[in-house]
């Protein structure tokens, strides 16, 4: 069923595609932007739902990014249905299979017109292909699903592989050299930190450039490291965090000990894919749990942190304004970043829905991506970019 609606999708949308686009297949953008085509289809010409309500899914707002990207939501969707063209409704879920449970509303409602999809674990991939098989098209927003994804209408997310490459080259700027030690920290198992590695690893192997959206410069890899070298960079300090800033925690408390004996050129790198385990970092330095030996050790090494999300606090961090981080990252770090990943885009995603729906120029085929700009965000600049609150 997936491929047939697939293939009636890319006849009625025909489109000449004119730039790289970025499916389940594995494609990805050299240095970011959007992939489009060539013509414009018409809002005849485009697949519909049977309704004119526009649903929005997404996390229950609490704390951290994906909250923040539910409240941004909520305010589009405040604006869409103030604006009176279509009906807007913002469904909230704590996971990936509860957002299943609300795909077969939406489906029962026989009301939308489309929806915008932010996957909350890759569990919702049986609701993305419930509305493929329902013909109502979708966004996928942020976390992008394989195979759902061919039929989406856009695929569309923050750059994440030049979030990996930025951070490859803030590392190397500031000295990482093969054979240097690092630690991971990575988000989960998703398509958002896979694509952060792959971003990460191909700018050290010279296959993929960083282009900063904020300097307008594109930077390359100063030094062409072999994938043995960067396997060897990997291979021994990782954890899997599921975007938690206490699992993060509790393996730096584990094994920092351990970690601090290793580095041979007095550096340590820390590749953290999310500004909340940046900050559990922080937090355990802050505190008790680490021994006295352990903090020395980390305080004689020369420390570079990076981080993804753009949360307030940790520019107030950069910038010196927070009273009981700011001195700690002082004492520990010697480097401190964060890629811009702005949970404002959702509002983005959302307006390319309306786009699509109320006729407007559309230059995707089903299967496209499009990708949020990013750029290094340290203390020389974070006064220039408002945070959201954590």
């Amino acid at each position: 069923m997936k491929k047939m609606l697939a293939a009636v999708f890319g006849l009625l949308l025909a489109f000449t595609l004119t730039a790289c686009s970025t499916t389940g297949g594995g494609s990805t953008p050299t240095t970011g932007g959007s992939d489009t085509s060539s013509s414009t289809a018409t809002t005849n010409d485009r697949p519909k739902g049977p309704g004119n309500t526009i649903y929005v899914m997404g996390p229950t707002p609490d704390h951290g990014w994906t909250a923040q990207a539910g409240a941004y939501a909520q305010q589009k969707v405040d604006a869409i249905n103030a604006a009176g063209q279509f009906k807007a409704q913002y469904m909230a879920a704590s996971s990936g299979d509860a957002q299943n449970d609300l795909v077969n509303t939406i489906i029962a409602n026989g009301d939308a017109a489309g929806v915008v999809f932010m996957a909350l674990d890759d569990s919702a991939k049986s609701g993305q292909e419930a509305l493929i098989s329902a013909g109502i098209p979708f966004i996928s927003f942020d976390r992008i699903i394989t195979g759902p994804d061919a039929s989406a209408i856009l695929n569309y997310s923050g750059d994440n592989w030049a979030v990996g490459a930025g951070i490859a080259y803030w590392l190397q700027k500031n000295g990482m050299k093969p054979g240097a030690t690092m630690v991971t920290l990575i988000g989960d198992n998703g398509t958002v930190s896979q694509r952060r590695q792959q971003g990460f690893e191909e700018f050290l192997l010279g296959k993929r450039t960083y282009q900063d959206n904020a300097t307008g410069q594109t930077y390359t890899t100063t030094e062409t490291w072999t994938q043995d070298q960067i396997n060897a960079l990997t291979a021994n300090y990782k954890v899997v965090c599921n975007w938690s800033p206490d699992t993060g925690s509790q393996y730096l408390e584990q094994s920092l000990p351990d970690i601090v004996k290793s580095p041979t050129d007095g550096n340590l790198y820390i590749f953290s894919m999310d500004a909340g385990m940046t900050l559990g970092f922080l937090n355990l330095l802050q505190g008790n749990a680490l021994d006295s030996g352990t903090k020395q050790a980390l305080q004689n090494l020369n420390v570079y942190t990076s981080a993804v999300g753009g949360m307030q606090q940790l520019y107030d961090i950069m910038m010196g304004k927070d009273a009981t981080l700011s001195p700690v990252s002082d004492q520990y770090f010697d480097g401190l970043m964060s890629m811009s990943f702005t949970p404002k885009m959702m509002q983005s995603a959302i307006d390319y829905m309306v786009t699509y729906l109320s006729g407007g120029d559309w230059s995707f085929k089903p299967g496209d991506g499009a990708y949020e700009p990013t750029f290094i965000v340290d203390k020389t600049n974070a006064a220039q970019y408002p945070g959201f609150a954590g």
